[in-house]
Order: C-alpha cells, then structure tokens, then sequence
C-alpha cells in the first residue's frame, strides 16, 4: 500500500510560506535575502486579490473595501498601507516599502513558533534582533512538498491554486532552494502552467498573477527561468 502522500502546510499563509521557502535549512540561514522582501510582498498581494480584497482597477492595486478586515496581522497590515497611500501598479507594491510586510512576517513566525527571535548587539553596542530557525522539520516538509509539485508529473490542474501560486512565485523568484535541474524549459513551462492555475478563479486574478511573476524577475536575476533550454 504506497504511503499518503503529506499535504501542503496551509496553516500558513501564502507569505509565510514564500518567506520558508527561502531558507537554507542545512545552514539555517535565508539562501536568498536580497529576493525576500519582494518575494513575501508578492506572496500576501497575491493571497488578497485571491480574497478579493485588493482588487486590480486598470493595472492600480484598489482595495475593494476600506474597511475589509482579514483577521491575519501580515495582510491586514499591507492592506491599511495600500488604503492609505497613493495608487501604485501591482509591480510598484512588489517593491515598495515591502520590508514593513516581510518585519510582519518574521514576528508571526517568531509566534508560531517556527522562527526565534535573539536579541544581541553589534560590536557590544548597538540592539539588533536576529532570527534563528527553529522548526526545521516544517520547513523541510514545505520545501519538499514545493518541489514535488514543480517536479511531480501530476497536472497543474490537480494542484490546489493556492498552492500553485505560492510555488509558481517562488520558482520566479529564482529561488536557490528550487532548483530547475537540467530540464529547465520543461521548469519554465511548468512555472507557467502552475501560474495559470494559481490565477485560475478569476481572469482579474490571473493578470495580477502574471503581474506579480514579472515584477520578481526584474527585482533581481532568475537563473532558473532565464537560462537556456
């Protein structure tokens, strides 16, 4: 009897899970942080267009209802800095001011208990507050599930949507820790697919996926993506 096969950790939202999915678990360190801060925005933009909450209004980020409330301090905060500033393109908030989500990030992990928070001082002076990893079986098992579904031969039809953007996002990213391996136009082509089902409820969300997936690649290089076939 072939074993059940472990399921996608959905306790976590979409920018948690982008954030996870950058640490080297081996080093317990993040393998990618000049992508972090744009990867875990794209990631909590993403969850809320798929909760119709930020909705697109020719190519402009536009909360849908000032007052909509999430219950999650991550998106509910990017919600109220979207509300309250000008309007910007989807690429824009990629980018813009994302560290204040990717803080909020880290300080829902250090609650769940994935992350912790040490306070130390640089040249015995200055605070600063490092984060260790600390539930590195967790993060293994996301990564692992993360590369089944970029690497299984299953249709991207059969993949849960939210589970097919925080992948196809990561994968764009350029992330380290999903390597394409030698087939990289069969890895493009599957990012692809599994974007198209991460931005499957709505034609608007779709865009806003193809949005997002082209604001992370001009943050940074994406090896995985731009090299030949």
């Amino acid at each position: 009897m072939r074993p059940a096969r472990p399921e996608p950790d959905c306790s976590l939202s979409p920018p948690a899970r982008l954030y996870l999915l950058a640490w080297d678990t081996a080093r317990r360190e993040v393998a990618d942080p000049a992508r972090l801060s744009p990867l875990v925005r794209a990631g909590a933009l993403a969850d809320l267009a798929r909760r119709g909450l930020l909705i697109d209004d020719d190519g402009v980020t536009t909360p849908r209802d000032l007052d909509s409330r999430t219950g999650d301090a991550v998106l509910d905060g990017l919600l109220e800095l979207v509300s309250e500033s000008c309007p910007h393109s989807w690429r824009t908030w990629v980018t813009l001011r994302a560290r204040h989500t990717l803080d909020a990030v880290r300080e829902q992990l250090v609650a769940e208990g994935v992350l912790r928070a040490e306070r130390r001082r640089v040249l015995g002076v200055f605070p600063t507050v490092e984060h260790v990893l600390d539930d590195v079986a967790r993060v293994r098992h996301l990564q692992q599930e993360a590369r089944r579904i970029l690497d299984g031969p299953g249709p991207a039809e059969d993949v849960p949507e939210t589970d097919a953007a925080v992948v196809a996002l990561g994968a764009s990213a350029g992330l380290s820790t999903l390597p394409p391996g030698r087939d990289r136009a069969g890895r493009r082509r599957r990012v692809e697919d599994l974007a198209e089902r991460g931005g499957a409820a709505t034609p608007a969300l779709g865009r806003i996926v193809r949005e997002l997936r082209t604001a992370l690649t001009a943050a940074g290089p994406v090896p995985s993506l731009t090299a030949g076939g």
